[in-house]
């Protein structure tokens, strides 16, 4: 009888380790999240990044401000008080290229999901004129680059 167990025992092992075998490693890998190089500030209750980002674009404003817009799509409608958090760095970044999440408030009530254009907009004072050269503007899938014009002689 002992014989019988160890004898299904081994053949169980060496089936099993066989299932490992047939894996076949020209399986398509997922590709790796992109890597940004600031973190996210917390945000606020119900907040929330949104979906996707289509287009972007940063001016210089007549009163010292960088005024920046993006278009692009919430999951369902109702998002409200949308805007920009700029991103934590550990000291400016050597592209000039900041970094800001686009992020806005989900609807209160259970809604069905149906994919909203959403246009966000806002200033960002005392941004560092010095450095800056252009922003990128992320989504929870994807993230827009918007340069800052030449400056006018």
């Amino acid at each position: 009888m002992r014989r019988v167990i160890l004898a299904a025992g081994l053949f169980a092992a060496i089936g099993l380790s066989a299932c490992d075998s047939s894996k076949t490693a020209d399986a398509p890998a997922t590709p790796a999240p992109p890597k940004y190089v600031g973190r996210s500030q917390q945000m606020y209750a119900g907040q929330e990044m949104i979906s996707k980002v289509d287009t972007a674009s940063i001016n210089v404003g007549k009163a010292g401000e960088l005024e920046m817009t993006a278009n692009g799509s919430a999951a369902s409608p109702g998002y409200t008080r949308s805007g920009f958090l700029n991103r934590i760095n550990a000291g400016a970044p050597k592209d000039g290229i900041y970094e800001v999440d686009v992020v806005a408030d989900k609807p209160a009530a259970a809604t069905a999901p149906a994919v909203t254009p959403i246009e966000v907009k806002g200033a960002w004072s005392g941004y560092p004129a010095d450095h800056l050269k252009g922003v990128k503007f992320i989504s929870k899938t994807n993230s827009v680059m918007a340069m800052l014009p030449a400056a006018k002689p």
